[in-house]
């Protein structure tokens, strides 16, 4: 099979392209794929079948990937696109896998507040809970495609002021103490704000997705109330439950996202038991508005964090 053969097949539940098997999880969100052995040395035409899949599912999920180690989720991760340092301001032992204990416990997509946000990323399960913990995605496509018409007027010409000193901490003020505080003033150590329009355009399908999340400060040119009320309608289209996967993890479990289409929310309901999850992230491109201008900095420099890519529009899809 040919690369320009393999179409994501909506009107179907199950479709095979690249000598993998693609299951859909709901209509707007989620793929479980199998026929993977996750390494490094997949095949150039199962990695585009991957990409393919998930730039049409949102989230892909992979099951019994139990042999997984950091150093072949990253090798796999250099098959799919290339991988960024750990994070803008937080580090790792190897400047390469983000080690979350615990779980974020509010809707954002990753590191918005620079201007190169990247295209996805691959967690993987490494300390489950024997209950709670599970990860839960909304797509940030479906729920534009489902605004009336005078939202979409609206929000295709808005932009909106994203930052990491802004919300990330006011989500968690119930989590005070000084483990807490030292984790904020590492994750604000150095200061970023851009200016991202509120609906991009997928650079791979030509899709327009909303893109809002905590990391929002303000929309520009609207008081800070009509800001709050916006931020608080456009989240609640995007959180509706159609729109959403939730994953309950399970050992030797992988999932990829792509977060240029997508909002996600680890939830905290394991009580005082380990969670942990590593994750490798790769190199996104600067969104574009839906008239064709490009995300523009304030203040802070991304460069160290990833270069940009450049993605070829997949074939297939109708935006």
């Amino acid at each position: 099979m040919t690369t320009t053969e393999i179409r994501p097949e909506t009107s179907h539940d199950i479709y095979a392209a690249g000598g993998i098997t693609v299951t859909k999880l709901g209509e707007n969100i989620g793929a479980l794929i199998e026929g993977v052995h996750v390494d490094g040395d997949i095949s150039a035409a199962t990695a585009f079948a991957i990409r393919y899949a998930l730039a049409a599912n949102k989230v892909v999920v992979f099951r019994g990937q139990h042999h997984l180690t950091d150093d072949i989720q990253y090798e796999f991760a250099r098959t799919l696109g290339s991988p960024t340092t750990t994070h803008p301001t937080l580090t790792s032992e190897d400047n390469r896998t983000l080690v979350i204990e615990g779980a974020a416990n509010s809707w954002h997509t990753d590191v918005t507040f620079i201007d190169r946000i990247p295209k996805a990323s691959i967690l993987r399960a490494v300390n489950i809970p024997p209950y709670g913990g599970a990860t839960t995605w909304a797509s940030t496509t479906a729920a534009y495609h489902q605004l009336p018409a005078p939202l979409k007027a609206l929000v295709d010409n808005l932009w909106a002021v994203h930052s990491n000193e802004y919300d990330y901490a006011g989500v968690h003020a119930d989590r005070g103490g000084p483990e807490r505080d030292e984790r904020m003033k590492e994750f604000t150590r150095t200061v970023f704000e851009t200016e991202h329009p509120v609906v991009r355009v997928h650079p791979e399908t030509g899709e327009k997705s909303l893109l809002v999340g905590h990391f929002v400060k303000n929309f520009i040119g609207l008081k800070n109330d009509e800001s709050a009320a916006l931020f608080q309608l456009l989240q609640n289209r995007i959180i509706r439950l159609e729109n959403t996967l939730r994953w309950a993890w399970t050992p030797g479990d992988l999932v990829i996202w792509d977060n240029r289409a997508t909002q996600h929310y680890g939830i905290a309901d394991y009580g005082t038991h380990k969670r942990s999850v590593h994750r490798v992230t790769l190199a996104g491109d600067v969104p574009v508005s839906v008239d064709g201008a490009t995300s523009r900095i304030r203040t802070g420099d991304a460069s160290h964090f990833s270069v940009i890519d450049t993605p070829d529009r997949f074939p297939g899809f109708d935006a």
